[in-house]
């Protein structure tokens, strides 16, 4: 059976789902013939999303943070569609800059959505999961695999969804729940743009080794997440490049140790006093659900 004929029928949850990776994952999976059940915190957003998809699809408003209301959404979506295939745990944020003059709000936050987000989603959606035999996808990223200098909240979520991803699998695997962990390296999305809007950021980020300094196009990377979807995969690759990283990463740290001390000291005194809040407009539209509440 073909990947493109797994998914017809298939119900597939994916949070963060207003914008970027979520959204675009959205409307491939649904040109594959899947249902969406889209979650987020842009009601607006998501109902445009969900609207416009080519299957059947419906939208929720939910702190991925909050256990009762993802339970609650994980409930809904069974009741609306019956079953549910795969889950997609995409929500993510992010900020930089030195960690001792970091925002100790948002470089929590960062921790909460991406790391515990990731868990809560998880514990929502597994019963339904082990129902259906189905298949859970936590989105990591290239920051899993490498650290890097003034991104200490990010690596730190992404390396523990890593390690919760790996963890789970081990868990649920004789329950026919196949685990899954999507890498990314930096892709054209709004986060990735809100990080370059600082000067520092966008430098440091242009200073990488090639071919990890380059921002690349959001398409390829979501086809290829969907195929992994497709697959139950349990690991899939963004960039074609990422799969190599994994045979070196034991040797990263001490490069990136020594590499990153060379650049902070070229930087110098441009560091000192930089405190950076969520970036790009999923960052913004937490911020702002937040506050509302």
């Amino acid at each position: 059976m073909s990947a493109r004929r797994n998914l017809e029928g298939q119900v597939v949850v994916v949070t963060g789902a207003a914008r970027g990776v979520g959204e675009l994952l959205a409307r491939k999976l649904s040109a594959r013939g899947a249902t969406l059940a889209l979650v987020g915190l842009e009601p607006d957003a998501l109902r445009e999303v969900a609207a416009s998809l080519h299957g059947p699809a419906h939208h929720w408003y939910a702190d991925v943070t909050d256990h009762e209301a993802m339970a609650q959404v994980a409930s809904q979506v069974k009741a609306r569609f019956g079953k549910v295939d795969a889950v997609v745990a995409n929500a993510g944020v992010a900020t930089g800059g030195p960690f001792v003059d970091s925002d100790p709000v948002a470089w929590r936050r960062v921790i909460e959505v991406n790391l515990i987000g990731g868990a809560v989603t998880g514990r929502a959606f597994l019963p339904v999961l082990m129902e259906s035999r189905g298949y859970f996808l936590q989105i990591a990223s290239l920051a899993a695999i490498t650290p890097a200098p003034m991104m200490t909240a990010y690596c730190a979520s992404k390396s523990g969804v890593e390690a919760f991803a790996h963890s789970l699998r081990a868990e649920v695997g004789h329950k026919g729940v196949r685990v899954g962990v999507g890498y990314l390296s930096w892709t054209d999305t709004d986060m990735v743009r809100g990080a370059d809007q600082d000067d520092v950021m966008r430098e440091l980020r242009s200073r990488l080794p090639w071919p990890s300094n380059k921002t690349y196009p959001l398409g390829p990377a979501v086809d290829r997440i969907v195929d992994g979807i497709a697959r139950r995969s349990a690991h899939v690759y963004g960039q074609w490049w990422l799969r190599g990283m994994q045979s070196v990463r034991g040797y990263l740290p001490t490069v990136i140790g020594t590499a990153g001390q060379r650049e902070m000291r070229r930087f110098g005194d441009r560091v000192d006093g930089m405190r950076i809040g969520l970036v790009g407009a999923g960052g913004e539209a937490d911020e702002k659900a937040r506050a509302d509440r």
